[in-house]
């Protein structure tokens, strides 16, 4: 912890500017992180990144020397190694994930993640009010490795009204997956029931209803067949809609009907992952399209537009020029 007395070449700038003069070595995803921690205090109260420091102000900032300093810790990842903008307004970031980064702490991982490095780039921007306090939200998750597209808001409102409308359908989902094997059909609609085990972390799936599980149904069509993934497998690129968004839906649901994805641990056939040696699951969230039935609100300008990005599977050897 160090502490700083407001100086008058300090003084009527906003306290995150201030730090980043004092400590220009600083991360800056360490410095909008102790905000969002509330560990930084002016005059021994906690205090956002919008403050206006006065002169004379005693700043006592609650991250250690080492950090501060640009120090003996690892370097902070890059933004574009976690993430690109596919669109971005004063209300909302549109970005393409890549895999292998949690879109928000976990057990696993608690810097770096997704909505650490939209923070901070955010930020760096100045893009949201310098006065609303508001950090930039989630609207939407994606695990780990599954890669693809994440809406961000900006502002409380941009979020009310992008919750309200995932939750009424009126933002349409499309994933890529490549499946092992072919399909019975090109084109069809999945019904099952998923039930969830929080303590394993990984769903059942089931034809019949049980008093824990609920109904998923999920839309697919095949858009190409790969021959000879490996010597003895074909494999299939479908595109996936998800009608009902459950935890690990589609993973859960194709390794169900025996058609798993390619590189998945957990739901997937390990002897064809490890034989084609993929790193992540060839599951990638490629196109978002708003639809809404009753205005957008704020947001209403997006109503009818579409995003979409090619997926990278890259890490699939055989397979790079999908």
């Amino acid at each position: 912890m160090q502490t700083l007395i407001i100086a008058e070449d300090s003084s009527n700038k906003r306290i995150d500017k201030v730090l980043k003069e004092k400590y220009p070595n600083m991360p800056q995803n360490f410095m909008y992180k102790a905000f969002r921690k509330k560990d930084v205090k002016v005059n021994g109260i906690r205090v956002k990144e919008d403050y206006i420091a006065n002169l004379g102000d005693k700043v006592e900032v609650y991250i250690i020397d080492e950090i501060l300093e640009g120090k003996s810790i690892s370097e902070p990842t890059d933004y574009f190694k976690a993430f690109t903008v596919i669109y971005e307004d004063k209300n909302l970031l549109i970005v393409n994930k890549k895999q292998g980064i949690p879109v928000h702490p976990d057990k696993d991982q608690a810097e770096n993640t997704l909505i650490d490095l939209v923070t901070a780039y955010i930020r760096e921007k100045e893009v949201t009010s310098k006065t609303s306090g508001f950090s930039p939200a989630l609207c939407h998750r994606l695990d780990r490795n599954t890669g693809g597209l994440i809406i961000i808001a900006k502002n409380n409102e941009a979020l009310k009204v992008m919750l309200e409308k995932i939750k009424n359908k009126e933002v349409k989902k499309y994933y890529q997956c490549l499946v092992r094997g072919k399909m019975e059909k090109p084109q069809g609609i999945l019904k099952a029931y998923l039930e969830k085990d929080e303590r394993k972390s990984r769903v059942y799936i089931n034809d019949y209803k049980t008093r824990n599980s609920l109904e998923i149904i999920t839309k697919y069509k095949t858009l190409s067949i790969i021959d000879n993934i490996t010597a003895d497998d074909s494999a299939s690129l479908l595109e996936v809609e998800l009608v009902t968004g459950r935890t690990h839906q589609i993973r859960a649901h194709m390794s169900y009907i025996g058609h798993p994805i390619v590189g998945d641990g957990k739901y997937g056939d390990n002897t064809l992952n490890r034989t084609l040696k993929a790193k992540y699951q060839a599951l990638w969230a490629y196109k978002l399209k708003f639809e809404f039935s009753k205005g957008g609100g704020i947001l209403n300008y997006l109503n009818g537009k579409e995003f979409k990005v090619m997926p990278d599977f890259s890490n699939i050897l055989p397979i790079r020029n999908i």
